[in-house]
């Protein structure tokens, strides 16, 4: 048998599966392209999350975008993060060229154009479906590094939220969170360091100029009611497609923790809602995460035990989520080897650091006798890409160079009137178009402040009648007392009978002189 013909067994093999699948594309060997033996990926699979990496121009979004539009249309819901701005074609049909038939005649598989039932989503109040979180929802894990909080101060934070959680006080938005912070360094302090400890006011201000800078990069319209509904991701079309639901970032990509976060906490509220799947046949979602490195830089090791977490739990409530950056080593290694499918582009070697990372990502996949995957890796075409996924029973397929299928939609974007018009008819907009305002912390602790207040002014007040009454109850016995001493000292006696004796003298001497007078 000969090398062609024992590496298209082992593809048919490794690549033929009982259940539902998509195709991804057809491998190649020493430049030529055999679609005999077809690359495919079995949906059951897709819960078990992936990477897609590669070097920028080497065609990471147009494989989200194949693999995307393939997922609905056998019945997943997903979800794409979308920061390049580059995604919204997906909604609409795409156009065939010389090249793209070219293309899927060496794959043998006819191209066929295609649109998608997109919704668009907004973080940041841009036209779409607005997502909103509360700040309770959050967590103060999450809240800490998206204000880059040191230990102390995340501390401060975990008691905050533990004493809201005892005492049923919802933390909705961020004046929320301002107001409980000056609750607990003012009137509650005692309150508060009797059951959670000494709250430093040094690191409650410090929390507090973070809120201030998170209202001016316009965090304050993502944090508020109704807060987005997890379920409103696994919505169908009328044909029974998984519906495309894409959160427009451009305009929030200098704020990358703010989007980090918001995904991290995405997927802890989708854990936590969604009911267990075990290993459903098809998944119930499927999420792509375009600039993975955006959600682990910086990260601390409590984030990452969180990640990992809910990467290895996640998957039993039928989700799926893939990974899209330039090079693998952006995503932790704990991460890393929870990712049963993997698309690996083009690589570039300009530096010995470029060439070490190159030889770390080779290392990802399995072994294989037909390619040096080291070398293979930099000298791949756009569109072309290192395929393994996971077969029905959780066994990595062999790698597969594969020359892989045209997005059936547009590769390119929606101009402003198709997103308009694709946005008005959006059954999800006036869902969340207004914002809540129900009582939560604010209202509540302002409220037990003016009682406070309130009650110390009626004891301050209730002291000073009683001073009052007590200083003029002195008052009246004194002056009673100081006639009476003053009548009974020994020396106001003594001087009254000296000068009643005077008196008496100078009496009789008058009346002694007139006597005289009298005689003469």
């Amino acid at each position: 048998m000969s090398k062609r013909e024992k590496f298209i067994e082992d593809l048919t093999a490794g690549y033929t599966f009982k259940g539902s699948s998509i195709f991804l594309g057809a491998p190649m060997l020493e430049g030529e392209c055999l679609p005999q033996a077809p690359v495919k990926a079995p949906l059951k699979m897709f819960n078990r999350h992936g990477l897609i990496s590669g070097a920028t121009g080497t065609g990471k979004t147009k494989t989200l975008q194949v693999i995307a539009e393939q997922l609905s249309s056998n019945g997943v819901p997903v979800l794409l993060m979308d920061i390049k701005g580059d995604l919204s074609g997906i909604a609409v049909a795409g156009a065939s060229n010389p090249k793209i038939e070219e293309r899927h005649q060496k794959i043998g598989h006819p191209f066929t154009a295609a649109g998608n039932q997109v919704e668009f989503l907004s973080l940041s109040g841009e036209p779409g479906v607005c997502l909103r979180a509360t700040v309770t929802e959050f967590g103060p894990v999450l809240f800490s590094r998206l204000m880059e909080l040191s230990d102390a101060q995340s501390g401060i934070l975990a008691a905050i939220f533990q004493y809201c959680d005892d005492q049923d006080i919802p933390l909705v938005d961020l004046e929320d969170l301002r107001k409980t912070i000056q609750y607990i360094t003012g009137p509650g302090k005692e309150e508060i360091e009797e059951k959670y400890g000494a709250m430093s006011t040094v690191s409650a201000g410090t929390i507090l100029r973070k809120i201030v800078e998170l209202e001016q990069q316009g965090a304050s319209k993502f944090f508020g009611e109704p807060s987005f509904d997890v379920e409103d991701l696994c919505r169908f079309d009328d044909q029974g497609r998984g519906v495309i639901s894409i959160v427009r970032l451009t305009d929030i990509q200098d704020r990358p923790k703010l989007f980090s976060t918001f995904m991290l906490q995405l997927l802890a509220e989708i854990y936590s809602t969604f009911p267990e799947e075990g290993d459903p046949d098809i998944p119930k979602l499927v999420l792509f995460i375009d600039e993975a490195h955006l959600v682990f830089n910086q990260a601390t090791d409590a984030l990452l035990d969180q990640i990992e977490v809910i990467m290895k739990l996640i998957r039993s409530k039928g989700v799926g989520v893939f990974f899209v950056t330039q090079n693998p080593i952006d995503v932790p290694d704990v991460v890393l080897s929870q990712l049963g499918m993997k698309v690996q582009h083009a690589l570039r070697a300009f530096t010995a650091k470029d060439r070490k990372a190159i030889k770390l990502a080779a290392e990802n996949f399995p072994i294989t006798e037909y390619y040096t995957v080291d070398e293979l890796l930099t000298q791949l075409g756009t569109g072309e890409a290192l395929v393994t996924v996971l077969n029905e029973k959780g066994i990595p397929t062999p790698l597969a160079y594969t020359m892989l299928r045209a997005p059936q939609s547009r590769m390119d974007i929606l101009t402003e009137g198709e997103l308009d018009g694709l946005i008005r008819k959006s059954r999800l907009v006036s869902k969340y178009a207004q914002p809540e305002d129900r009582e939560s912390a604010k209202e509540i602790l302002h409220r037990k402040m003016d009682f406070m207040r309130e009650s110390e002014e009626v004891e301050s007040r209730k002291k000073e009648l009683e001073k009052a009454s007590k200083a003029s109850s002195r008052t009246s016995r004194g002056e009673k007392s100081f006639i009476d001493d003053l009548i009974n000292n020994p020396t106001t006696r003594q001087v009254t009978r000296t000068v009643a004796r005077e008196l008496t003298r100078g009496l009789l001497s008058v009346l002694g002189v007139k006597s005289s007078s009298r005689r003469r």
